[in-house]
């Protein structure tokens, strides 16, 4: 915590991007608002999302009007950082959403645009892992752009920021692709070791603690804050997936040898990128105890919760 108390007060707020985890975050940033006195929120998205002829488009859009939240269109790829940080400068506060697949230069782009506008908060994207813990030159490249990202915002005193570290999203621990859980044939493939730990946040539990952040009093600022839904090590995964699915699990270990040899053979292969990061073991989990939603007892979904939600 800083011992400095910050003046500045989240009112007028754009958040960028609306899809898995933008969503959830303006959801309960429109609940909030309702009982904080001024509090609006605006939404940045590209005119192609808001006119998609999508169902599933179509559906997200009118939910966000129905939310009382304003669209403004734009796109963070294209615009260049003065017309973003003159979009920007219309508001107090901006939330990165957007995620990775704007590309690897775009969270240095925004937090540039956020500068220049002069914006007094700014929450990027960085609801991911502990890239400090981590280091510089891991397997994941992203990771670094993201400390670059870091010591960009800790050079300056005029915005204040506030990094949330939220582990890997829960659902990707089972995403096929991703290949730790093969649930076809009931095996867990651990990354590095069975006792190699994760931390994982549902999107929706993102959601609602950054809205709570956003409105913590008093204000948090140029902080890292961290959250957990649980904090699991792979072989425990399996143990779970036993006891929710009623069946045996095989369990195996995917080396932090044999995954670097893996991406050696596909270095741009951005699903090996993470699986060699995450063997390594470090900065990629927390004890639940010292996290936001523990200190404030703010109910989160455990890996046992979501099993029997989603697979069982």
């Amino acid at each position: 915590m800083n011992d400095a108390v910050s003046i500045v007060k989240s009112r007028n707020i754009l958040v960028l991007g609306a899809g898995e985890l933008g969503l959830p975050v303006l959801r309960n940033l429109a609940r909030r608002a309702k009982d904080v006195d001024g509090a609006r929120i605006s939404v940045l998205l590209r005119a192609s999302a808001v006119e998609s002829d999508v169902p599933e488009k179509q559906r997200d859009v009118a939910e966000i009007r129905d939310l009382g939240i304003e669209i403004v269109v734009g796109d963070l790829v294209t615009s260049s950082i003065d017309e973003l940080a003159s979009v920007f400068s219309r508001y107090d506060t901006v939330i990165g959403c957007a995620g990775y697949a704007a590309g690897i230069n775009t969270p240095m782009k925004l937090a540039k645009a956020a500068l220049q506008s002069g914006i007094p908060r700014y929450f990027p994207w960085q609801f991911g892992v502990d890239f400090e813990a981590i280091g510089r030159g891991s397997p994941q490249d992203i990771f670094d752009a993201q400390l670059d990202v870091r010591e960009l915002l800790r050079s300056q005193s005029k915005t204040e920021w506030v990094i949330i570290s939220t582990g890997m999203f829960m659902s990707y621990l089972f995403e096929p692709e991703f290949g730790v859980v093969d649930l076809k044939n009931s095996a867990v493939h651990a990354l590095g070791s069975l006792d190699t730990a994760v931390t994982l946040t549902t999107p929706d539990d993102i959601g609602v603690l950054t809205a709570e952040i956003v409105f913590f009093e008093p204000t948090i600022h140029n902080e890292i804050v961290f959250l957990a839904g649980d904090t699991v090590t792979y072989g425990e995964v399996a143990d779970k997936l036993e006891a929710a699915l009623g069946r045996p699990f095989s369990r195996s270990e995917w080396t932090v040898p044999f995954l670097m040899e893996e991406l050696a053979r596909d270095p741009q292969n951005m699903m090996r990128k993470y699986r060699a990061a995450f063997a390594q073991g470090r900065g990629v989990a927390w004890d639940k105890a010292g996290t936001f939603n523990q200190r404030n007892a703010i109910p989160v979904t455990d890996v046992a919760a979501w099993i029997g939600s989603n697979l069982a």
